[in-house]
């Protein structure tokens, strides 16, 4: 069982609008790294969830997609996303780092998830969200789609939105 420390949400900034920070799946070696630093920084190192590497099969895929957020073009933030259908897409591994939770690029980086699964064929999007963070899922347009209940020693929610789908 992994030593859980205790929690402290990885999204703390007001769900507003404001400009886009700059977001963009990742398209360097360089890039891919960075968006594993921050994960690490986040989830292994600041909220304990797991115990060296928050890595796993999704992240080999080659459906996979690594999205990075940049603010005044430093790395800041991460999210991944995969289909596990044809139109069904799972989002995880939202991370901001911390000196960047006000800038609003947690929303920046949900929306653009949420969009490339669309482009990409997806009609719903889920995502596990950790407890704090659902009020700010539901801003965007999410929706719970089940209790909560423990997640690696966290209370997390199952949540989803239903996708506009662009691509083919």
């Amino acid at each position: 069982m992994t030593d859980v420390r205790p929690f402290r949400s990885s999204v703390t900034e007001p769900a507003v609008r404001g400009p886009d920070p700059g977001c963009r799946p990742v398209a360097t070696a360089g890039e891919l790294a960075a968006h594993h630093r921050i994960r690490r920084a986040v989830f292994v190192t600041e909220q304990g969830l797991f115990s060296a590497s928050d890595a796993d099969e999704h992240d080999a895929w080659s459906t996979t997609v690594h999205v990075l957020g940049f603010v005044d073009g430093e790395p800041a933030g991460t999210v991944r996303l995969y289909p596990l259908t044809d139109t069904l897409w799972h989002g995880d591994r939202l991370a901001v780092l911390p000196a960047y939770r006000r800038s609003r690029l947690a929303a920046h980086l949900v929306r653009l998830a949420v969009t490339l699964a669309g482009e990409r064929g997806g009609t719903r999007m889920q995502a596990r969200v950790q407890a704090p963070n659902v009020r700010f899922f539901e801003f965007l347009g999410w929706e719970p789609t089940a209790p909560q209940a423990d997640h690696l020693g966290v209370p997390h929610r199952w949540m989803a939105i239903p996708l506009q789908r662009t691509g083919t």
